[in-house]
């Protein structure tokens, strides 16, 4: 109906792929707010292009008579499974009003400049790795492909194509409302943006991670101003580059040891890998759209990592819970839950009953229901087995099913599903599947194969 409020979770395989509709003052499609939340996945990019096809349908006309009118496209964060569906061919069809980004995105961001040095070490260590060619592990493989040209490219369209060149991205952060930047809404609704922190180093990065920055890229690159505010283009910093298998060997080293230091350079670029993909999670737009006083929470990939302390290198959620407690420490009504169903992007307890701030902050915003009475909250993922050990987790996924509405068992529509890797879904999955669990677009694809899930509010 056009006077509801619509979620619809695209099945894009392993992404995201959210579009929003929020009625207008009257029900015509005209009034309605439409907005996209990520557009991007891991697996078949066909999938993207079937859940834009789909969405031109819903979008009403824009001004020049042609184009399909989109009102804002979210774009969480800088990962292949939240943009690799803007490629500009695909986008043709579209007018965007408005682009927003988190506020570490934006390249001459004050506050994020140790985390960019951290995205070079990372990006000149896994280009040194590509060098390994069939010598890469598919873990390897997996952390190359983070720092792919698709990726950049993504981030041009994002960045140029989308509003056209002589408009550019609202970067946002954490405090902020759709009324900071000139969106005008229905009375009974408001966009509030939850994370990340302004103060992106500071919250996200940590002490411990910039002294091991230092010690990798030297005191003098660590101390210097940031590329941007020098006025030096970010290819003009350098880094130290990890040899590989097709490095020479030193004359002034044995074999041995040079084996052993070429081993643990490599470990090092991992880690920054691993690094820099922590705190793009970490910086994924959050946003909590209420609606008629109903709570819907959008996550992205939002990471928890323990209790917040200054100085540490919090998780997302963490920092929520201390920075943004007055908004987040209520019930929700709806959750997208947090990067596919990971273990560490839904606050829990892990199965231990332990009453730490995680438990904490699930109870707050999922509470379980009082004895006799049924959830009402609606919670969606979007999900596929892949290479990924833990996404989803089937134990989170039950748990979070105890808490929301529409849960359901899966067992018996599975049949003779062949997730792609048989072994992770054996230890992570199947002993969960006869619990009941949130809807999840892997299996709903098995059960309806229409290509969403709908979730409606009045």
């Amino acid at each position: 109906m056009e006077n509801e409020l619509l979620i619809r979770v695209y099945d894009v395989g392993l992404g995201d792929c959210i579009y929003v509709r929020i009625p207008g003052d009257s029900d015509s499609y005209n009034d309605a707010f439409h907005m996209l939340i990520d557009c991007g996945t891991w697996s078949s990019e066909t999938l993207l292009a079937a859940a834009l096809k789909q969405l031109a349908t819903e979008l009403p006309t824009a001004s020049d008579g042609v184009k399909k009118r989109l009102d804002l496209v979210v774009v969480t964060h800088e990962h292949k499974d939240h943009i690799a569906g803007f490629d500009p061919t695909l986008w043709n069809e579209f007018a965007v009003g408005n682009v927003w980004m988190n506020c570490a995105m934006n390249p001459k961001h004050p506050q994020a400049g140790k985390t960019r040095k951290v995205r070079k070490v990372a990006e000149t260590a896994m280009a040194s790795l590509t060098s390994l060619g069939p010598a890469l592990s598919p873990r390897l493989a997996e952390l190359v492909s983070v720092f792919e040209i698709g990726n950049a490219g993504a981030m041009n369209t994002l960045r140029h194509a989308l509003l056209g060149e002589d408009r550019e991205p609202t970067y946002v952060h954490a405090g902020q409302t759709h009324k900071d930047h000139g969106i005008e809404l229905h009375p009974n609704a408001k966009i509030h943006v939850l994370a990340p922190e302004f103060d992106f180093d500071r919250f996200y990065l940590g002490e411990v991670v910039q002294t091991n920055l230092k010690g990798i890229i030297g005191a003098t690159a660590f101390a210097a101003q940031d590329e941007v505010e020098a006025g030096n283009s970010v290819e003009n910093e350098t880094a130290s580059t990890p040899p590989t298998e097709t490095t020479p060997e030193p004359k002034n080293i044995g074999p041995a040891a040079f084996r052993a230091l070429r081993a643990r350079m490599q470990s090092n670029a991992l880690a920054f890998a691993d690094l820099d993909g922590k705190l793009k999670n970490n910086s994924s737009v959050v946003l909590l759209i209420e609606w008629k006083g109903k709570r819907l929470l959008f996550v992205g990939d939002a990471e928890w990592h323990g209790a917040f302390k200054e100085g540490k290198m919090n998780g997302s959620w963490n920092v929520m819970w201390k920075e943004r407690n007055e908004l987040l420490a209520q019930p929700v009504e709806f959750l997208k839950i947090g990067h596919h169903g990971s273990e560490n992007a839904t606050p829990w307890d892990m199965g231990s009953g332990a009453i730490t701030e995680e438990a904490r902050i699930l109870d707050a915003i999922l509470p379980l229901p009082k004895a006799g009475n049924a959830p009402t909250a609606r919670a969606v993922v979007s999900t596929e087995r892949s290479k990924y050990r833990t996404i989803p987790r089937g134990q989170l996924l039950k748990e979070i099913a105890r808490r929301v509405a529409g849960a359901t068992s899966y067992a018996d529509d599975l049949g003779n599903y062949q997730p792609k890797d048989a072994a992770d879904f054996d230890a992570y999955e199947r002993d969960w599947l006869n619990n009941l669990q949130p809807p999840r677009t892997d299996f709903e694809r098995i059960r309806r194969n229409n290509g969403f899930i709908d979730v409606t509010f009045d």
